[in-house]
């Protein structure tokens, strides 16, 4: 298994095991993607990665985290994303959209340099906030605690914005468990404090992740895979970690999930010891669990990555803060590992551009 090995998941083959990270964007209007959106991912798929991942997109408006967050809860978002997705597929990659809920880390301002930070106040634009138990993330706004109602119309909304989601020809939808938004805050104790059938040991703090994957799972086609993002650890004491993770992993199989893209942290302030593949070892626990794995965080060197392939620690490698300094990582790689570039994603306008021809 290389980096340049075709993935099959379900129906769909995926060109590479490079994949490009959801990273929010801060760049939608009323949910909408923009020109932003389509040259930011347009350009990584370009630049060769075989499955573009999009920035969070809301399932509902309260579910942003901030105002200027993307979303798919109407068609006209579905219809925009459309444009975004023909383009990734006119260069060969896949495309799949991150679907989330921002939870009691929703309604914050998107803290651009010079900009203010912390929660949006209500008279400014902002938006009162959500979470499975009335604990706010420390120096954000206190949440209302969802009802079973509210709950249910949640989940209902994940698999509406899977529905969209196909409607625009994404190629795999990835729900987002991860970073301490919605779903994160039901898995882990640390934020959810609730003594009903969604709060308390391991098999209710899951509850509201498995129902949202079976929703989905109902309404997306058989032939698409779907993927789903965890913290493998909270990186807290009492909080949620790896031996839950590897736990939930086969539930998350038995329901359709195909791939579990595995970061790590966010619900809470912790000291994380960061490093190159810092979090590889939550990807790898998970894939012995016998779920396919992505491994994600600090990860640059292409022969780092390769490593994590080679050593059988993922099945995928996906890329964030590398992607966003070399739009161009896969085809670098490539040339970095001895791949000739034939064997490379070129486009075939940028071929001269190769790194033989620049060296003449």
């Amino acid at each position: 298994m290389t980096l340049f090995s075709p993935l099959t998941l379900r129906g769909t083959e995926i060109r590479n095991r490079i994949w490009l990270a959801p990273m929010c964007q801060y760049q939608a209007v009323d949910g909408v993607p923009g020109d932003w959106h389509l040259v930011h991912l347009g350009a990584r798929a370009q630049g060769g990665f075989g499955l573009i991942l999009t920035e969070a997109a809301a399932v509902v408006p309260e579910g942003r985290i901030s105002p200027q967050d993307a979303g798919l809860w109407n068609d006209a978002q579905a219809e925009v994303w459309q444009r975004i997705v023909s383009f990734a597929h006119s260069q060969g990659a896949r495309i799949g959209v991150q679907l989330a809920h921002a939870g009691r880390k929703a309604s914050t301002y998107r803290a651009f340099p010079g900009e203010p930070s912390g929660s949006v106040p209500l008279d400014d634009g902002g938006w009162e906030t959500l979470g499975p138990s009335a604990v706010a993330f420390p120096g954000l706004r206190e949440p209302k605690e969802l009802s079973a109602a509210d709950i249910a119309a949640i989940v209902t909304a994940f698999g509406e914005a899977a529905e969209r989601a196909e409607r625009a020809g994404f190629d795999t939808v990835e729900v987002h468990g991860a970073h301490g938004y919605l779903i994160h805050e039901f898995l882990s104790p640390l934020s959810n404090q609730r003594a009903d059938r969604y709060g308390g040991p391991f098999e209710n703090r899951v509850r509201l992740l498995l129902e949202v994957v079976e929703e989905i799972r109902r309404r997306w086609p058989d032939d698409k895979p779907v993927l789903v993002r965890i913290s493998g650890t909270d990186w807290l004491e009492g909080g949620w970690d790896a031996e839950q993770s590897a736990a939930l992993a086969p539930l998350l199989s038995e329901r359709g999930v195909d791939l579990i893209d595995v970061s790590s942290g966010g619900n809470a302030p912790a000291e994380i010891p960061l490093r190159p593949g810092y979090q590889v070892p939550l990807a790898a626990a998970v894939r012995a669990a016998g779920v396919p794995a992505g491994a994600v965080g600090l990860i640059d060197r292409p022969a780092h990555a390769q490593r994590i392939l080679t050593e059988g620690d993922a099945d995928v490698v996906l890329l964030a803060r590398a992607a966003l300094r070399d739009p161009h990582w896969p085809l670098r790689a490539a040339h970095e590992l001895g791949y000739d570039w034939s064997q490379a994603p070129w486009p075939p306008a940028y071929v001269r551009g190769r790194w033989e021809a620049a060296a003449r």
